[in-house]
Parts: C-alpha cells; sequence; structure tokens
C-alpha cells in the first residue's frame, strides 16, 4: 500500500472559513486521521499556507503542526512539490489568482462564489479547460447531513410530485459596537464583493439543481436594512452591501421555491438554515444535521377556527429521519471527493462551470431587484 503526498497551495485561509471549515476541519483533521484511503494505499494532503499578513499566517502554521508557509503567491506557484491551488480569500481577490495558478499548471478549488461576476467565472473555467487542469468549487451544503436526508428522499419518491421547497437562512449579525460581528466587514461592502445575494444564491443554486430541479427564474427583492456598521477595528463604516434577500424561483417541472436570506433576523426556528419539502405524498423540514417527514398518511386534517384552541399538535405527526450518530464534516466531505479526483480521477461534477452557474444566480438576482421584474435563468454552458 502506498502514500501518495500530495502538495496543497492554502491562499486566504486566516480568514474565519479558511481557517476553521478549509484548514482545521478538513486538511488538518484529514492529516490527523492518516490521510484519504483510496484502492491502493492513501493520499495525505501537504498544505503551504499563503497568507498577507506574516503574523497571521505564521502562527497558524504553528498552530496547525508546523507546515510551510509564505506572503508570496509567485513562490508558491512556482513550486512544483505542490500540485493543487486552493483559494479563499475575499471574492474580489479570487479571479486574478485562480488564474495565475492556472497560468502555472496548478489543479484549482476555490471557495464560491468563483468570481465577482459570470463573466469571469466562465473565463476561469474555461482556461482552466484549456490547461487540462482538475478544477472544482465549494458546494459544502450538499454534504449536511439534513441536504443528504433530502436527496435520499427525494431518490426514493418519497414525495411524490414535489410541489414546493420554502427555504429560511440566517441569524442576527451583530452591529460590531457593542458585541464583536460574527462575520468579517468585507461582506457588509459592495464594492469588496458583499452582499448575501452574492454570497447566498450561489448556495441556492446548487442546492436546487442538484436535489430539486433546475432554476429556470428568479425574482428577488433585496434590502440593506441595516446601514451603519463596526470594522475589526471597532471603526464605524457605511454598510454598503445587502443584508437581506427575498427570493421566489421557479424550477423545471413546475417547482415553486421561496428562500429568505438574512443577516438581520432573529432565530426561532430548528436550525440557521431550515428547508421544507411539500410534495403530493408527503412532507419534509430538513436543518443542517437533522431531517423530518410527515407522510401524507400521517397528515392531520386541520380545520381554520382561530377562535377556538386547537387540539393538534402540529409537530407530534412528524417523524426523525435516521441520522448518522457522528457526520462528516461536509467540507471535509468534499475535500476528500477533491483530492481522489486529482490523484485517481474519481468523478468531481462541481467544477468551475457549476461554480460560475452560483454566480450568474446572483447576478440575474440582483437584476431582478434592479428592474422590480421576473428573470429567467438560461441554462449556462460553456
Amino acid at each position: 500500500m502506498s502514500v501518495r503526498r500530495v502538495g496543497i497551495i492554502m491562499n486566504g485561509v486566516t480568514g474565519r472559513m479558511g481557517t476553521n471549515q478549509h484548514l482545521l476541519r478538513s486538511i488538518a483533521a484529514i492529516r490527523a486521521d492518516g490521510g484519504v484511503p483510496v484502492p491502493d494505499g492513501t493520499i495525505v494532503p501537504e498544505p503551504l499556507l499563503v497568507g498577507r499578513d506574516t503574523r497571521k499566517v505564521e502562527e497558524l502554521a504553528e498552530r496547525v503542526g508546523g507546515v510551510r508557509w509564505t506572503t508570496d503567491l509567485d513562490f508558491a506557484l512556482a513550486d512544483p512539490e505542490y500540485e493543487i491551488y486552493f483559494d479563499a480569500q475575499t471574492t474580489g481577490r479570487r479571479a486574478d489568482a485562480v488564474r495565475r495558478a492556472i497560468e502555472a499548471r496548478k489543479h484549482v478549488y476555490c471557495e464560491k462564489p468563483s468570481a465577482a461576476t459570470t463573466a469571469d467565472a466562465l473565463d476561469l473555467y474555461r482556461r482552466a479547460k484549456a490547461a487540462g487542469v482538475r478544477h472544482g468549487v465549494v458546494q459544502d451544503k450538499l454534504w449536511l447531513p439534513g441536504v443528504l436526508a433530502l436527496q435520499d428522499l427525494v431518490a426514493r419518491g418519497f414525495f411524490g410530485r414535489i410541489l414546493s421547497v420554502r427555504g429560511e437562512f440566517g441569524y442576527w449579525v451583530f452591529e460590531g459596537d457593542t458585541v464583536p460581528a460574527q462575520r468579517p466587514s468585507w461582506n457588509y461592502r459592495a464594492e469588496e464583493g458583499g452582499g448575501i445575494v452574492a454570497d447566498m444564491f450561489a448556495h441556492w443554486r446548487y442546492v436546487l439543481d442538484e436535489v430539486f430541479g433546475r432554476v429556470t427564474a428568479v425574482s428577488c427583492l433585496g434590502a440593506r436594512h441595516i446601514d451603519r456598521r463596526w470594522d475589526e477595528a471597532g471603526r464605524p463604516y457605511a454598510a454598503t452591501a445587502d443584508d437581506a434577500a427575498y427570493a421566489t424561483f421557479e424550477l423545471e417541472g413546475g417547482i415553486v421555491a421561496q428562500f429568505n436570506s438574512s443577516w438581520c433576523v432573529r432565530v426561532r426556528r430548528d436550525d440557521l438554515l431550515t428547508i421544507q419539502v411539500d410534495g403530493t405524498g408527503g412532507s419534509a423540514v430538513a436543518g443542517l444535521r437533522d431531517c423530518w417527514i410527515q407522510p401524507a398518511a400521517s397528515t392531520p386534517r386541520p380545520v381554520w377556527n382561530p377562535d377556538v384552541v386547537s387540539g393538534v399538535d402540529y409537530r407530534a405527526d412528524w417523524q426523525p429521519v435516521t441520522q448518522p450518530a457522528d457526520p462528516k464534516n461536509a467540507f471535509r466531505a468534499e475535500w476528500e471527493l477533491f483530492l481522489r479526483h486529482v490523484t485517481c480521477g474519481d468523478p468531481f461534477p462541481w467544477d468551475l462551470l457549476a461554480g460560475a452557474r452560483g454566480v450568474q444566480l446572483a447576478e440575474l438576482g440582483l437584476e431582478s431587484w434592479r428592474t422590480r421584474a421576473w428573470v429567467g435563468v438560461p441554462p449556462l454552458e460553456a
């Protein structure tokens, strides 16, 4: 049995998502467990951390066992020992760095959105195809236990004919004056690629496309509910990006999907993300980890009478779906698939073209908001 060591340039992992999900819970965790098993041995990732802040990147490298680090991306890209380039920088910096990685003939894996515009996202895909490198985009929610349960229910025909999908996502992100904000300040600056439409519509695109049906049209109303926030240094700034979006999507097959996305909402539901699916054969509600179902045969027969206290416990007739006791981190699950894709040629359909579809939906959602009109979502081909 052989050990295949795969060098990964990890750019931008000093940020919240890059540190926690991609480095600590994915690459470092894979290394701690001895690597990714494959038929003829094991894949062991060897990270090279890249960051703009010397102190931050050096401290992070020490935290994960003294791995290599640099502040010079060109130096990293020139090193033949590292065959994969990963990008978790802010959206505005991503496309240029990914282009440079493709020119250096590195396989590319990056966070979403893959670029700030559909044109740039498609350009990255075309360049990667022309260079013959393997490429992928993070689409982590497909590996959440709750979403996996929905995929299984769809595959088994549990819902019968699916009628609608309702998503509620978000939580209160503190302004930063009295309680520190949980998200970076650039998220609220449109000039730096911020905004909840750009961030979350890329997620909703792959969830809807892959689980329920291709998105064919969008109607979106965005909002900037909070105009003033405080940055990481405690300085006030004017928020210029949308912090909430209320959208309806038409899907193939006549399915209607509605998603509310907000960083200005207080949670009184089962999870930070809940998705309800209603069909002729039954319904399901999934959170990040858990899922509950109500088959048609178990559906109560409520009668509308607001003058009488209802005797129906509307939660009692829902049945929990059995879930893994210790589910794998969604980011790690996709990382392992991408590593097998690079080293063994295993399929990986979540490529830069799939990433461009997410950018396309965000752009069309913003167009719908601007024009106050439904906007068609044409198939996006290379």
